[in-house]
C-alpha cells in the first residue's frame, strides 16, 4: 500500500509504539525478539505484554509502518509458527520524525532556566 501522508501526520507517537519502531530499524524480528529488544534497549523501564505488542503490531501493520518479512532465518533457526516484521520505508520516515520530535523536545527543556542539569549530574 503506497503512502502519501506525511510521517508527521501520526506524531506523537507512544513510548510502546516509538520503541516497536526502534527495535525493529534494527532488523527484522518476530514478536517475543521485539519484546526482549524494547526491554533490552530501555533498561527494562518500557516492558511490552504480548497483548500490547500485537495491538500495536496490528496498528503498524494497518497503517504501512511494518510489513511481513519476506525472508526469514533458515529452518534450523526457524519456528514456523513465527511471523517476521520488517520497517517499511515510511515506517522508517516516521520513526525518525519522532526522533526528530523528542531531540527538539528535548533541547527546549535543556534550554529552560529550571530544567537544566548541573554539570556531572543526570
Amino acid at each position: 500500500m503506497a503512502h502519501k501522508q506525511d510521517p508527521e501526520a501520526f506524531l506523537p507517537l507512544t513510548p510502546a509504539l516509538f520503541h516497536v519502531l526502534v527495535a525493529l530499524a534494527a532488523g527484522d524480528k518476530h514478536g517475543y525478539a521485539i519484546l526482549r529488544d524494547v526491554e533490552q534497549r530501555t533498561e527494562g523501564r518500557v516492558l511490552l505484554s504480548t497483548g500490547t505488542l500485537y495491538g500495536i503490531i496490528k496498528r503498524l501493520l494497518a497503517d504501512d509502518l511494518i510489513a511481513e518479512a519476506r525472508t526469514r532465518p533458515a529452518a534450523s533457526m526457524d519456528d514456523q509458527r513465527r511471523r517476521y516484521y520488517r520497517l517499511t520505508a515510511f515506517g522508517r520516515d516516521v520513526a525518525l520524525a519522532e526522533t526528530a520530535r523528542l531531540e527538539q523536545a528535548s533541547a527546549m527543556a535543556r534550554a529552560t532556566r529550571g530544567l537544566r542539569l548541573a554539570r556531572g549530574k543526570a
